[in-house]
């Protein structure tokens, strides 16, 4: 049989969308007869047959000789390269930073001093404990990696988006991710850190306990990678021309602000769209709206880290920003999706030891360690030392050493030489420009130990757990009462209630009783005892640095045949001037028709465009519509989710039944349900839609916030 797969007639017209490639000191020749779109092996070999491979006969058995079928098979058995042990699930887009305040006073860097100079930027976002094929919407730290290719090499900020980690030393770092990962006997739970493993290691392991604090809050589960912060996690150094050295910790600042989710709100989006932080972010760059941040550093000297109550090199540790300002110096706009996800995103390899002059590295020692491993996982990821040949990899200036061979190398000097000193030449160091190292002075024998200044493990704790509103302690609590209720061994549970009895009592008894222990157990011994004299940080609290701006964020509309185009019109005039966004949801996803006779557009049906996926939604509808829905199990949940939630709800008078039936009565309408009784209200929706959430709801209608406020929490 003849195949005819493949003969696209429109092959010619994408046939600029592939390179083609030429041996080193090549020329690319023209294979003859063709028109520049022949299909060709790895070797350049023109591709007679595409679809059969070569057999004995019609029926016979497939030939070894056939070159180009075990070359294809080949290929696609080594696809896949191992995927990473952590950060397996992430998303990489391009970017640029600008400068806007030198910090030629501290640093010898030229990306830190050089003011206006724009640096291209690869930014990958990423879950840590789930592999490549879990969700998005895990309660998990999310990496915040970023890759700066600046006139003196690739800079790596290798950033969280919490500024503390489980652990002091990387020694401990095998342990924790063993034990967050899934069960070995097992294989699950994935991406989920509720299970006896983890929580056996953490009540084991006190110095974790201000790190548990930021995971069970609300920056474990972002509403979108836009709306996230980063950190760089420890101190560094930058240095100046004259070798002298001052801390930094940098800081990268959302500028249209921060927002989660609610945890019931994560497992429903996860079941929706377990895309959904991949998705919000190649939407926002595709359609013109590229999100930015402030690059900030907080710098400090000897003498500040001495008087510092913690010890600056513990990396479970910050430096409140009302002790250290963080001074912003630039900002970086990531608008540029990969051209192939798995040539720049799965490839991408970051490093903590990736610095550039200027930039030095403190004896941190989870820092230290990063600096071994990350190297050491590159080699075995990517194949070969030269993972630096890769393109996402390559700085973007001439790379001139000795180095050579190897597994995949894509360049090799030239000539005899492969040694330094020699009488050759080729290139030689420069003690002018060249890279210097900090020069500590270091003092000590040589003991496997934990330095005292690293013993206060609940402090800070305390202080970022009093620093949170009442509903962000609430949400705390509610997540340490579920992640603990499916730990099987109740003596897990009760050892992270001793250790919480060590943070906050309040906090203690709410968990105990919504695990339902028999008493609250003695509190956990601590090497240090609790400072309860640590103010308040503002800083720490999502809903107190609010933004106070629907900007960016999505509105869902729903509509009906027959619903007002007037009010659709508006909402959407009002949507579009923040900038944000908007989609239309209806019955049927080719749309409706409104009440002038337009046919809206529907970007979701109602069954694939719930309420979790909008950060405020409108109910736009006629009376027939109304009572439609009414009867729709979907419809109602899209309602009630997003009453539930504490979301700002918008709606014409026709759409009261819809709202009655879902179980928002009269009676509960409060200063979120809000009523669009003409096209001017609109604006104003909008613009109370810049408080995000109605947070006061959820204290009225969730049965688990009795408790928190019988405790006094709130």
């Amino acid at each position: 049989m003849t195949g005819t797969i493949g003969k696209d007639t429109g092959a010619q017209s994408h046939a600029a969308e592939f390179e083609t490639f030429a041996g080193e000191g090549g020329e690319l020749h023209q294979i003859a007869g063709s028109d520049g779109t022949v299909l060709t092996t790895q070797q350049g070999v023109p591709v007679a047959d595409d679809q059969n491979s070569l057999k004995l006969g019609e029926r016979g058995p497939t030939l070894l000789e056939d070159f180009h079928f075990r070359e294809k098979i080949f290929h696609f058995d080594h696809e896949r390269i191992p995927e990473r042990v952590v950060h397996a699930r992430g998303f990489g887009v391009h970017g640029t930073f600008t400068l806007d305040e030198s910090l030629a006073e501290y640093t010898t860097a030229k990306v830190l001093t050089e003011v206006g100079e724009q640096t291209p930027m690869f930014v990958r976002f990423s879950t840590v404990a789930g592999n490549k094929g879990s969700f998005d919407l895990a309660r998990d730290v999310r990496g915040f990696a970023a890759k700066f290719y600046t006139k003196e090499g690739n800079w790596d900020i290798v950033a969280n988006n919490i500024p503390v980690f489980f652990i002091q030393d990387a020694i401990k770092f095998p342990d924790v991710v063993h034990a967050a990962k899934q069960e070995p006997d097992r294989g699950f739970p994935q991406a989920q850190t509720a299970h006896d493993n983890f929580w056996d290691f953490i009540g084991l392991t006190p110095e974790s306990m201000h790190m548990i604090m930021w995971i069970m809050s609300d920056r474990a589960i972002p509403r979108s990678f836009r709306f996230m912060e980063g950190f760089g996690v420890h101190s560094f150094r930058l240095i100046d021309a004259e070798g002298k050295g001052t801390y930094v910790k940098f800081h990268f600042k959302p500028k249209l602000g921060l927002q989660s989710v609610m945890w019931n709100e994560a497992l429903k989006i996860n079941g929706s769209d377990p895309d959904f932080h991949r998705r919000d972010l190649w939407d926002a760059i595709t359609m013109g709206t590229p999100p930015e941040w402030d690059l900030g550093v907080q710098l400090f000297d000897d003498d500040f880290a001495d008087q510092f109550e913690f010890d600056v090199l513990d990396s479970t540790k910050i430096i409140p920003e009302e002790q250290i300002p963080v001074r912003r110096i630039g900002s970086f706009v990531l608008d540029r999706v990969v051209d192939n996800f798995f040539a720049e995103t799965e490839q991408v390899a970051f490093c903590t030891q990736n610095v550039v002059p200027g930039i030095g590295f403190t004896n941190d020692p989870l820092l230290q360690g990063r600096n071994f491993s990350y190297l050491d996982t590159q080699l075995k990821r990517l194949g070969s030392p030269n993972f630096t040949h890769i393109p996402i990899n390559a700085p973007k200036v001439p790379v001139q050493n000795f180095q050579q061979d190897g597994h995949m190398a894509m360049r090799n000097p030239k000539g005899r030489v492969n040694y330094e000193p020699n009488s050759w030449g080729g290139p030689r160091e420069n003690p002018e420009i060249g890279y210097r190292h900090f020069a500590a002075q270091d003092t000590g024998r040589k003991a496997q130990v934990r330095s005292a200044t690293f013993a206060d493990h609940y402090s800070q704790a305390r202080q970022f757990f009093v620093s949170q509103t009442p509903i962000e302690q609430k949400h705390i609590g509610d997540a340490l009462v579920f992640e603990l209720s499916k730990c099987e061994r109740i003596d897990i549970r009760q050892r992270i209630v001793a250790h919480l009895r060590n943070i906050d009592e309040t906090l203690a008894t709410v968990v105990a009783d919504g695990l339902g222990l028999p008493a609250l157990p003695e509190p956990f011994p601590a090497a240090v005892p609790t400072r309860t004299d640590l103010p308040p940080s503002e800083a720490l609290s999502i809903v107190k640095r609010g933004p106070q701006s629907f900007e960016g964020r999505k509105l869902g509309i729903l509509v009906t045949d027959g619903a007002s185009a007037s009010v659709v019109k508006a909402l959407v005039k009002a949507v579009e001037a923040l900038p944000a966004v908007y989609e239309i949801i209806s019955p049927k996803i080719a749309g409706a028709t409104l009440d002038d006779g337009t046919l809206v557009e529907a970007k979701q049906k109602i069954d694939g465009g719930p309420s979790v996926l909008y950060d405020a939604v409108a109910l736009v509808v006629s009376d027939e519509g109304a009572a439609m829905l009414s009867e729709d199990k979907t419809a109602k949940d899209f309602v009630s989710d997003a009453f539930g939630h504490g979301k700002f709800i918008a709606y014409t008078a026709e759409a009261l039944p819809l709202l009655e039936r879902a179980g928002v009565a009269a009676s509960d309408h409060d200063a979120g349900v809000i009523a669009l009784k003409s096209t001017s209200e609109a604006q104003t929706f909008l613009e109370t839609c810049g408080q995000l959430r109605v947070w006061d709801r959820e204290l009225k209608i969730d049965l688990d916030a009795a408790s928190f406020l019988k405790a006094g929490a709130a």
